[in-house]
This record gives structure tokens, C-alpha cells and sequence, in this order.
């Protein structure tokens, strides 16, 4: 007997819909490759009709005293903590990242995300008052944009809906959100359970693919600003797109992250620091700040290699809904495509294949042969302008580089079109303190990689803005006299 799979709606206007004309999207389980959802397939009609219910929502949610706004919060908090378990699993289905990490690191966070956001409102209304002597007095006020629209990723679907829709609802504005085709169900699920805590409109989710529901979007006069969470390939697009309006932009993109280890360096801590947090990681290396190139000080070269070889051996590849995996599979057969003809790319040229390389059903257990696997991979080579070292890859494929001085680190490290992350692993402050003034990154961790502060924030084409309380407010300035 055919198993019924789960058909998922948009929320529009505090309305659960299907797609206007009845499309939908089958979700694929990434470790199986087998369909186990289903999600609309929107488009101009539902992008339409999202923008109208955000503008109609807007002048009764940007009014409210900041305590009221701050109280709806703090239920989606609460809701986030109810149902943390459920929407957990949803998302380890949707896109293959492991239980331990969505269950463990995500949603907990999200309880605090919405919390802070909640607490946060009234900055949102602060304004400053100037003396310009007598008679002249000048003061200033912030103020929502509008109708701001989040486009979020496949790989962290809840925590980047979150921190788009948390800060802007809390400074004042009305949202939409338009997921990844790839793995829309987690921020579906989470329109249902919020349309019965928020008021129609405030928020609205609105799935399908990027040209035919994402594009109209983006070109509405209706959306007054634009957050995205993704390629770079797709922020050109959007900048292209959103134009003729001038909408501001955040934009917060890939990466090629760098991640330093010097001679003097802990080497107990920064060998996982290099590896299982860093980029064979829960997520199979598909995050944006990813540390996929390794550089290492000679003196120290050939024991990091052997300690990121060990490293890579312990690490488990399986069902991503069993607490023993340790790393899931690629979230579909296009990116699957993507990593493993770099596996092939890296050897033609010329890099040394330290150690992994294998891709496919060998690597998991029969049930899951139609997965989408591959297994964590390091390259060697000294030339860093290869292509594996200079394009992100997002997947679990790393490259070992040499260096000799502090100079020559910097000099690797920068040369790079991405500017999102690094990481560097050392004893010595002097050392820490010269690194982070001289990488050209928006995060540099020290002795530690892949603890998230938000705001994350790019440079050169890891993307510009931030998701933050008064990156959704302008500030109006005023003079009066008297």
C-alpha cells in the first residue's frame, strides 16, 4: 500500500494555503533520496498575495507599544520550546543535519533567540535628543522599514528564519519568509504552530522556487527591504532584481574560511578545532563559514595531518535521526553532484588526496544506498590558488596548506574572494591580536571555530549587513524650533 505523504501550506494572512494554482514540490529525504513531503510550489499569485497581507498587517503591528510587541515574542518563544523536539526532527528529515545538532544546538537557541528579541523591543523605540542652542532643539526617532523579506537557506532552515523574523518583527515590521525548495517543511511547520500566537500577516511564509515565487518577491514595490542567506551566484540575482525599487540589502553568503594553526598552538584542542567543529561537521561542511582551507606552520605540518586523519576516522556517517551518527549525508543530487565532482577536480589538479575521497552507497548501511553520501575529505596541496582552494565547495571536503611565517598565513588567508570567517589557533596573544586585525574576515575565532554570535557579517563576496534589532530600523532625524 502507498504510504500518503504529508502535504505542508503556506501561511498567508494567518491563513494555512496550497499554492494558488495547486502546485507543489516534493521534500526528499536526503538520507534515502526517497519523497516524504510535500510543500506548495508558489508563485506570482502567492507572492502577490503575501505582500498584500504584510502591508495590510503593518500599521496595526509597527503601532503597538513595545511591551505588546515584545509579549507576542515571547508566546514564539514559548512555542519554540514546546515544540522543539517535533520541529528538530523535521528539520533533521528535510535536510539530513543530524539529530544531535538540531535537537541539541538549534532549537534550544531559538527559545533564547525570540526571548532576547522580545527583550530587546524598546530599543527599537529609542531615540536621541540634541541642543543646538536656544530655541533649536534636534532629536532623532527609529522606525521599521515595512514589509521586510527573509529568504533563507536549506542547510539551517529554523535558525535563519529566526533571526530574520525575531529582529524585524521586534523592531516593528512585518514579514515574509521564503524558504529553500530544498527544505522548506521545518518553516512550514513553524507557520502553523505561530499563526495561532501571532496576529494575521505579521509573519507569512510562502514556499517554492526562486524564479517563479522568489523573483516576484524580491521585485515588489510591496517589500521594503530584503535579508538573504545564501550564494553569491543568488545575491547577484537579487541585487539585479531589486534595483529599480533600491530596497536595501543584507546579504550574508558563502565562504572559503581559513582556519590557522600555528606551531605553538594547543594541538589537543585545534585538531578537532580543524575538523569535527570546523568542517566535517554535523552538517556534512555545508555551512557558509566553513573552515575548508587548513593552513598549518611546517614545524608542525606532518602531526596535524595524522591528528586530522584520526579525527576523520571517528567520525560516523549514518541515519541522521540516530543520536550515534556523527555526520549526515549532502541535503539533494544537485549539491551530491556539486561536492563529488570536486573530489574528482582536486585530484586532476594535482593535489594530494590525504585521505577520504569516496562518495555513494559504500559508505552507509543498505537502507540508506539511495543517500546522498560522501565521506570527509582532506587535499594537500602548496598552491592555493587551485580552484578547490579558492571556490566554496560546501561540503565536506578540506585542503591542507603549509606556511612558514606569520606574514606568509596572513598573505594565504586573504587571498581569497570570500571574507566570512577564520579561525586561528595559537598560544601566543600577541600572535591572536595580529591575526584578527589582519584577516580580512567578519568573524575570527581564536582557539575555538563555529561558535555563532549573530550578527554574522561578511566582507568582499561574503556578502555585506547584518540580521540585528536596528539593521530592520532607520533613523529619522528632526529640528525644531521654538
Amino acid at each position: 500500500m502507498t504510504r500518503q505523504l504529508r502535504e505542508y501550506s503556506n501561511l498567508i494572512g494567518g491563513e494555512l494555503r496550497p499554492a494558488a494554482d495547486g502546485g507543489t514540490l516534493d521534500s526528499v529525504d536526503p538520507s534515502t533520496g526517497e519523497v516524504w513531503a510535500r510543500v506548495p510550489r508558489g508563485r506570482a499569485a502567492d507572492a502577490e498575495a503575501a505582500v498584500a497581507a504584510a502591508r495590510a498587517a503593518f500599521p496595526a503591528w509597527a503601532a503597538l507599544p513595545t511591551a505588546a510587541r515584545a509579549a507576542h515574542l515571547r508566546k514564539v518563544a514559548g512555542v519554540f520550546a514546546a515544540h522543539a523536539a517535533e520541529l528538530a526532527e523535521l528539520e533533521t528529515r528535510d535536510n539530513g543535519r543530524i539529530i544531535s545538532e538540531t535537537a541539541g544546538r538549534d532549537l534550544p537557541g531559538m527559545t533564547y533567540l525570540w526571548n532576547s528579541a522580545a527583550a530587546e523591543c524598546v530599543r527599537a523605540a529609542e531615540g536621541r535628543g540634541v541642543d543646538f542652542g536656544p530655541g533649536v532643539q534636534g532629536l532623532t526617532r527609529r522606525e521599521p522599514y515595512g514589509v521586510t523579506l527573509g529568504i533563507i537557506p536549506w542547510n539551517s532552515p529554523i535558525s535563519t528564519l529566526s533571526a530574520k523574523a525575531a529582529w524585524a518583527l521586534a523592531a516593528g515590521n512585518t514579514v515574509i519568509i521564503k524558504p529553500a525548495e530544498q527544505a522548506a517543511v521545518s518553516s512550514l511547520r513553524v507557520g502553523e504552530l505561530l499563526r495561532e500566537v501571532l496576529p494575521p500577516g505579521v509573519l507569512n511564509i510562502v514556499s517554492g522556487l526562486g524564479e517563479e515565487v522568489g523573483d516576484p518577491l524580491v521585485r515588489s514595490r510591496g517589500v521594503d527591504k530584503i535579508s538573504l542567506t545564501g550564494s553569491v551566484d543568488t545575491a547577484r540575482l537579487i541585487t539585479r532584481a531589486s534595483a529599480d525599487a533600491l530596497k536595501p540589502l543584507a546579504l550574508e553568503l558563502g565562504g572559503k574560511s581559513p582556519n590557522i594553526v600555528f606551531a605553538d598552538a594547543d594541538l589537543d584542542r585545534a585538531a578537532p578545532g580543524v575538523t569535527t567543529q570546523a568542517i566535517f561537521t554535523a552538517n556534512a561542511g555545508q555551512i557558509c563559514y566553513g573552515g575548508s582551507r587548513v593552513l598549518i606552520q611546517r614545524p608542525v605540518y606532518d602531526e596535524m595531518i595524522e591528528r586530522m586523519r584520526a579525527a576523520a576516522a571517528g567520525i560516523r556517517l549514518g541515519d541522521p535521526l540516530s543520536r550515534d551518527t556523527t555526520m549526515g549525508p549532502i541535503v539533494s543530487r544537485e549539491q551530491y553532484e556539486r561536492v563529488t565532482s570536486y573530489l574528482e577536480l582536486g585530484v586532476k589538479e594535482g593535489a594530494e588526496l590525504v585521505f577520504g575521497g569516496r562518495s555513494g552507497a559504500e559508505l552507509v548501511e543498505k537502507r540508506l544506498a539511495g543517500g546522498y553520501w560522501v565521506e570527509p575529505t582532506l587535499f594537500a596541496t602548496a598552491d592555493n590558488g587551485l580552484r578547490i582552494c579558492q571556490e566554496e565547495i560546501f561540503g565536506p571536503v578540506a585542503v591542507a596548506i603549509p606556511f612558514d611565517t606569520e606574514e606568509e598565513a596572513v598573505a594565504i588567508a586573504n587571498d581569497s574572494p570570500y571574507g566570512l570567517a577564520a579561525g586561528v589557533w595559537t598560544r601566543d596573544l600577541g600572535t591572536a591580536h595580529r591575526m584578527f586585525r589582519a584577516l580580512e574576515a567578519g568573524t575570527v575565532w581564536i582557539n575555538t571555530f563555529r561558535k555563532v554570535l549573530f550578527p554574522l557579517e561578511g566582507t568582499k563576496d561574503s556578502g555585506y549587513g547584518n540580521d540585528s534589532l536596528l539593521a530592520y530600523t532607520r533613523e529619522k532625524a528632526g529640528v525644531l524650533e521654538f
